[in-house]
């Protein structure tokens, strides 16, 4: 998906925000359970913009039906080089509605996923703060 990838390299978190449909579910890939909503993805998203160095696009894949998306990327995390993919589907308003991350090698899921760890607190209570009623 076009705008994703630009929003992504440029580091414009709120247009990829915008792009994250209300529903949307984030299956993370060192995390079994798929995390639902747009306010938790998108906290996720902005934190691991900060865990990966050296991010980049290396690919970019779409299905026939211009809704299914594989964007293949490389990035650090500390001394660990990984590959992933981001599985992007989008709904009939053409928003992210599935997104899942894969990363390998484990050494690589490993770092990622400690790093990530470190920082859920913080992904939690913006995801929180995200989520909340305007007053």
């Amino acid at each position: 998906m076009r705008a994703f990838r630009e929003a992504v390299e440029a580091g414009d978190l709120d247009a990829v925000e915008a792009l994250l449909a209300e529903d949307v579910v984030f299956s993370s890939p060192v995390v079994f359970k798929p995390y639902p909503g747009r306010a938790i993805t998108a906290a996720i998203l902005r934190a691991v913009s900060q865990v990966f160095e050296d991010f980049r696009y290396d690919r970019e894949l779409a299905g026939p039906d211009g809704r299914d998306h594989a964007l293949v990327f490389t990035a650090r995390v500390g001394d660990r080089e990984l590959t992933g993919c981001d599985f992007i589907h989008v709904d009939e308003d053409g928003l992210i509605d599935e997104l899942t991350v894969m990363v390998r090698p484990l050494s690589g899921a490993q770092a990622l996923a400690a790093a990530m760890g470190a920082r859920f607190d913080e992904i939690a209570k913006e995801a929180e703060a995200r989520s909340a009623p305007a007053s």
